[in-house]
Formats: structure tokens, sequence, C-alpha cells
């Protein structure tokens, strides 16, 4: 038997067994195979593991998709995690290549992906305050928010969970470094049947512009002995 001899079902359970360069490939073969690449059903759940995957054509985005996770782990974070006024011109540039990238993808989800329930987020450190705020708008059945090393994400991103975030049951802002003890405690209180975890946001060095930097060592310097 030929594989295009399968029913949908058989074809759409097929496919679900693999990646999304696979899928890509497979659809190239047949009329009937890119139909059921083309179909909704298989674009429910969708996982990336680095900036680039999100310029690739293999993958569709639409109302069906449900779940979504950019996590990347590469030693590059660390790059993008700099704080911007301490990174050398090699580094600026490489970050620029890709400063955009995740947040144009999120802000096409957002007019794409209204079903949307839950966002994992790593390592994303260019995300801000306002590709969040404009998710929550836009996708009212967000149930799960979790994010961990966006180093740009503040207590504006709590505030807009707290007056947008409808749906949400589980917020994580882990090692966010721009995250205060204040803006947690304000979502405890306003939103007390979201499952809150910050594991050390709180605790972290947030980010200090350079003059600020300089007036604590020149004040530590006219202390008096």
């Amino acid at each position: 038997m030929h594989i295009t001899q399968l029913n949908r079902e058989c074809l759409l359970h097929l496919f679900s067994f693999l990646d999304k360069n696979s899928r890509k490939n497979l659809a190239k073969t047949c009329h009937k195979l890119l139909e059921v690449f083309q179909d909704p059903l298989l674009w429910s759940w969708l996982n990336f593991h680095s900036p680039v995957e999100l310029e690739k054509n293999n993958f569709l985005l639409g109302p069906a998709l449900k779940h979504l996770s950019i996590c990347w782990y590469s030693q590059r974070v660390k790059v993008c995690n700099i704080e911007d006024w301490m990174k050398n011109n090699f580094q600026k540039d490489f970050c620029k290549r890709h400063e955009n990238t995740v947040s144009d993808f999120l802000l096409d989800v957002c007019n794409r992906c209204p079903n949307l329930l839950s966002l994992t987020l790593s390592g994303c450190g260019h995300i801000t305050d306002d590709c969040i705020l404009q998710l929550l708008k836009n996708c009212p059945n967000l149930k799960s928010l979790k994010l961990e090393n966006c180093v740009r994400i503040t207590d504006h991103t709590l505030e807009a969970v707290t007056l947008y975030g409808v749906s949400l049951q589980t917020l994580h802002v882990d090692f966010c470094r721009n995250v205060t003890q204040a803006g947690l405690e304000r979502v405890r209180e306003k939103c007390p049947s979201v499952m809150l975890r910050a594991e050390r946001s709180a605790n972290m060095i947030p980010d200090s512009k350079p003059e600020k930097v300089m007036l604590e060592k020149a004040s530590r310097k006219l202390v008096p002995l």
C-alpha cells in the first residue's frame, strides 16, 4: 500500500510524529500530502529551539494554535542578556541581527492565533513588556504564561497580567532580573487565583544605566571614614 492510500485521519496521525522540516519535505512530494500539511489540526502545538527557526517556512500559524513554546538555550543567549550599555560592538551587532525576530513573530501570533492557551518563552532576551501586553489583550483565553530569563520583562508585564490576564491560571517569571518583589506582591493581591512562581527574579540585580552606576560609585567615594 502506498502512503497516499491512507485516509486523512491516518495521515494526520503519521504527520504528528514528524518534526517541522520532515513535515514540510513530505508535503512537497504530492498534492494530497500537501493538503495534510496544511490541515489546521496538525498545528495546535508549536515548539521552537532558536529564533532562526521562526523564519523558516515549515509550519502554519493560525487560529488552531493552542500551545506555543520558544526556548533558546544556546550559549549565545548570554550575549542577549547582557545589559545593552555593557555590550561591545561585536555583541551589539550579533544582537541586532535577531533583535526583533521573536517580537515580530509574537505580534503575528497576536493577530492570527486568538485561541492560544499557553505560551512559554525562555532565553528571549529582546522580548519587551509591550509585546506581552499585546498578547494578553489579543489572546483572552491564555491560561499559562511562562517567562524564563527574559531580561527586558519588568513590573509592567505583571501589571498587564492584573489588567488583561482574565483567563490566566499560571504565571512564571523565573530569572527575570527586572521584576521586583513589589510587582510580584501586586499580582498576588489582585490575582490570588493565579499560580505565581518567580524563581530568583526579585532577588537578582536589576539593570542599571551607566549614569546611575557612576553616581553610586561617586557616592561611595564620598562616604566619610
